[in-house]
């Protein structure tokens, strides 16, 4: 049986390296927002867009933050890791920078985004993992990510249970 999992990711530079790993398909994500979808829910009260993502949480057991170049630090990023593991919930990230976007083009690493949370006095970084795919060449990356999702998810849920 898939797991079902909630992808947390920075929706104008990344929708479309993230809709690739979407599309694996050996697990099941929470459904994309459209474009105006998602216009619709950003310009709400924080409160509505608190409610929205804990909708998209809800009957997930593990979250996904598809790092891209620009993803630590933002507000909704934060929160979604936050309210993740305050609910049990397996994290893990994996860097998508190299993968292509709809023009062709690739990005720059960007931070850890665990890296701004503290459990037990340790950094998040060192409790949770955030995978870097060993290519730089798109397809090989997607390989990689597709050959080890199913496995990153499952060890990430087995970390979660430990704390």
């Amino acid at each position: 049986m898939a797991r079902k999992v909630f992808y947390s990711f920075h929706y104008k530079p990344d929708a479309w390296r993230t809709s690739q790993v979407r599309n694996i398909g050996k697990i099941e994500g929470n459904k994309p927002a459209s474009d105006n979808d998602w216009e619709t829910i950003t310009k709400g009260s924080d409160e509505a867009i608190k409610k929205w993502i804990n909708d998209q949480l809800n009957g997930r057991s593990c979250t996904i933050v598809l790092i891209g170049s620009e993803t630590a630090g933002r507000k909704w990023i934060k929160y979604e890791i936050e309210k993740s593991w305050n609910d049990g919930k397996g994290v893990l990230g994996i860097y998508i920078h190299n993968l292509k976007d709809s023009n062709g083009n690739k990005s720059t690493k960007g931070k850890n985004p665990f890296t701004d949370f503290t459990i037990k006095d340790n950094s998040l970084s060192t409790i949770v993992k955030a995978y870097d795919p060993p290519y730089s060449d798109s397809k090989e990356v997607y390989n990689y990510i597709s050959e080890n999702i199913e496995n990153w998810i499952e060890e990430a849920i087995t970390i979660r249970g430990k704390y």
